[in-house]
């Protein structure tokens, strides 16, 4: 008996240990979970946990009782999922919001002038700096950027904690940081060579676009990036501009054929805004793997028409959402797309049911990511991708009653109704407040700097509107 007793107790002891909780540093609980994984999981009192910069555990309730986290945070019923990703922008940008909003031609007539004035490492810094904050608060952990001086931009994101995609400029003329487009060229190697290991920052080439680039720089830029493995992110069917300019120098072609005709179409390209093109060009961006950013508010303020997203998603082509720069679409927070997508391309398909909410949050998350070809690691709420979460607030009352979480987010949500934000495993923003870098500093600086922006404009005899 006595042996038996003690058999008994043994197997009780080890039976204990399989089942004690595992270690882990953070968990949501009590969450409405949107994974954005392939089936489009969604757990209505979910858990979330992490431990170091990854995912470990996503699923229901009784999940909680499996680990024992340093940080437990109960959202009472607030949506848990990927953090945003903003394909395409130009946060640097953000001390030229609202200037020349409605100025025609404005690309060549006001923002490239007003560059060549105020372009330095400073105005990127603070400019980065203020989108990065705006960002976070708005549910974005991963942007791609297309910029000068990028190490500039590289550094504020190592110090707010997001995860980005640098594209370092590449143009033919004179700019702030190259005397032209070969010396343009050898700062992004430069670049690339500093942040290649970095483990939230990818280097990459920014060839403006293919009319303000020669052939000759585009493919070298193509080969380049093959070699080092590198994105390579570019304006391209944008404007009727280029359309013309391309035609004249191919032969007629259009500017996605171009591009494919010189070798320059392949994985690593990142193509912003693909307004102006058709069933061929769709095809060609599939042939070829490239990802697509779609910029929805700033393409229909520019009047430069709206991009067939519809089409792309069907054809399987890699798609998500961007802004576009702060002096294009005026804001980073890709929620702000968010019901401009969908009811615009209901209005321009006349179908009430066409990119209905799943797909816009689709493109907003592991969308995004397959467009940056970066869907193993982010995108999604998957055991072993990287730990950038966001929690939105279902019980502000632009959010009450949420029947659909996907309806709620696309139809309702603002980007304040974003409480807290995680990448990587920590913490950037809790309760609207930034963690990792001072707000009011971030925004005392950038108001300085308005005042410069604003007497060079006046100086240079534009109008201030």
């Amino acid at each position: 008996m006595l042996k038996k007793t003690l058999l008994s107790a043994a197997m009780s002891a080890i039976s204990f240990a399989g089942l004690a909780a595992q270690s882990a540093d953070f968990m949501f609980t009590n969450a409405t979970v949107l994974t954005m994984n392939e089936q489009k999981a969604v757990y209505e009192q979910g858990t979330v946990v992490v431990k170091d910069d990854k995912i470990i555990a996503v699923g229901d309730a009784e999940l909680a009782s499996e680990y024992k986290a340093q940080t437990v945070m109960d959202v009472a019923g607030d949506i848990v999922m990927p953090g945003l990703i903003n394909t395409h922008t130009h946060a640097s940008m953000t001390v030229f919001r609202s200037l020349g909003d409605d100025v025609p031609d404005r690309l060549h007539r006001y923002i490239f002038p007003l560059e060549a004035k105020l372009v330095a490492r400073d105005m990127v810094r603070i400019g980065a700096q203020l989108g990065n904050v705006e960002m976070v608060k708005g549910g974005v952990t991963t942007y791609a950027d297309m910029y000068y001086f990028e190490d500039e931009v590289a550094k504020t994101v190592d110090e707010i904690g997001m995860r980005a995609v640098l594209g370092q400029t590449v143009i033919q003329f004179p700019v702030a940081d190259a005397e032209n487009a070969q010396a343009g060229i050898q700062y992004a190697l430069n670049f690339i060579e500093q942040y290649k290991d970095h483990p939230r920052i990818t280097p990459a080439f920014a060839p403006h676009a293919p009319y303000t680039n020669t052939t000759e720089t585009l493919q070298e830029i193509s080969r380049l990036s093959l070699e080092h493995d590198v994105p390579v992110m570019i304006h391209l069917a944008e404007s009727a501009r280029e359309r013309e300019v391309i035609a004249e120098r191919s032969g007629g072609l259009s500017p996605v054929a171009y591009m494919a005709d010189i070798g320059a179409l392949n994985h690593n390209l990142v193509a912003a805004h693909a307004i102006d093109i058709d069933d061929a060009d769709i095809a060609l961006l599939k042939q070829y793997d490239v990802g697509v950013a779609h910029n929805m508010s700033a393409n229909i303020k520019s009047a430069k028409g709206v991009s067939p997203a519809i089409d792309m998603l069907a054809a399987d082509v890699r798609i998500g959402l961007g802004t576009d720069g702060p002096m294009s679409g005026n804001t980073l927070s890709t929620i702000d797309e968010f019901n401009q997508v969908a009811k615009v391309h209901k209005l321009v398909n006349r179908d009430r049911a066409a990119m209905p909410p799943t797909d816009v949050i689709e493109m907003a998350t592991i969308g995004a990511a397959r467009a940056l070809h970066m869907e193993d690691e982010i995108g999604s709420l998957e055991v072993g991708k990287q730990a950038d979460i966001i929690v939105i607030d279902t019980k502000a009352p632009n959010m009450v009653p949420m029947y659909n979480p996907y309806s709620a987010l696309v139809y309702s949500a603002y980007a304040n109704n974003v409480q807290h934000s995680m990448v990587a495993g920590e913490l950037l923003m809790k309760d609207r407040q930034v963690l990792t870098v001072d707000e009011n500093q971030v925004r005392i600086e950038a108001q300085k700097f308005a005042d410069v922006v604003r007497q060079s404009v006046i100086e240079s005899g534009e109008e201030i509107r």
